[in-house]
């Protein structure tokens, strides 16, 4: 995409305004505002196009509000996942920013370039770019139930989900399917597949998302990352994660396949 600079607003600049400042965004009334830059109050900050919602400008501020910031979770039910993305975007560039203010190179004022997402050091010539750590998920079937876990961070939630991790330096996607699971729970699983993707700016992820199935081994969880784990049938399940989130799509999938697992054996 072509990028555009930042720019001092006049005021009649309109459109949807992501305003953002350490992970979190404006969302009065639980969405993103829409309007002209005076009417909002933002005459005169600097401000930066970073792509297009419904026909209309998307203009990112750095700056925290004192009231209505919020993570980007209440977008996800939003009826176009691109709000979501367009969220993530605003909340990554406006983090990166802040956090590349001076070149570590050499420590000198840093730019934003005009052509690329990154910083540049006109110093040392050293450029920045925002970092994207890849990540996977993996949802587990073994005949006609899945194996779902309560991570430690969700442990007050009650919320159960499907595994996921970081990949590793020296490693493939797959291998860091295999080996996340075998870490988190010391199961073996096969016929790993890929599903698809979803950007996941909490705070920087692109998740990978994979369906394996059950191969051997019984669990038994790594206690740093999960509160426990076990197979639920799919008629039987706990309290998981809502819809828009990648980790519901690999769940709804599979108990497709486990339905399907009853009918062939019914048969």
């Amino acid at each position: 995409m072509n990028i555009e600079k930042q720019i001092a607003l006049s005021g009649n600049e309109h459109g949807y305004w992501f305003v953002s400042h350490q992970g979190k965004l404006w969302l009065p009334r639980g969405d993103i505002p829409v309007g002209r830059a005076d009417e909002l109050g933002f005459k005169g900050l600097i401000a930066q196009p970073i792509g297009k919602w419904d026909g209309e400008t998307a203009w990112l501020i750095c700056k925290e509000i004192k009231s209505g910031m919020s993570t980007i979770r209440p977008l996800l039910t939003s009826s176009d996942p691109s709000l979501f993305y367009l969220a993530g975007r605003a909340v990554q560039l406006a983090e990166f920013y802040r956090s590349h203010q001076y070149c570590g190179y050499c420590g000198q004022r840093m730019t934003i370039s005009e052509v690329e997402w990154c910083c540049l050091c006109n110093h040392c010539r050293e450029r920045y770019y925002p970092q994207i750590a890849p990540s996977i998920i993996v949802a587990i079937r073994h005949q006609n139930k899945i194996l779902l876990a309560k991570h430690q961070r969700h442990s007050k939630e009650n919320l159960y989900t499907v595994l996921a991790g970081f990949s590793e330096i020296g490693e493939t996607v797959e291998m860091t399917v295999a080996r996340e699971v075998f870490e988190e729970t010391q199961i073996k699983i096969k016929n790993v597949r890929y599903i698809t993707s979803q950007p996941w700016p909490f705070p920087n992820s692109m998740m990978l998302a994979y369906l394996a199935d059950y191969d051997s081994g019984n669990i038994k969880v790594d206690s740093s990352e999960l509160v426990e784990a076990d197979w639920f049938h799919y008629a039987k399940l706990p309290k998981i994660p809502e819809y828009g989130t990648v980790a519901r799509r690999l769940i709804e999938d599979t108990i497709v396949l486990c339905r399907q697992y009853d009918d062939e054996n019914r048969s």
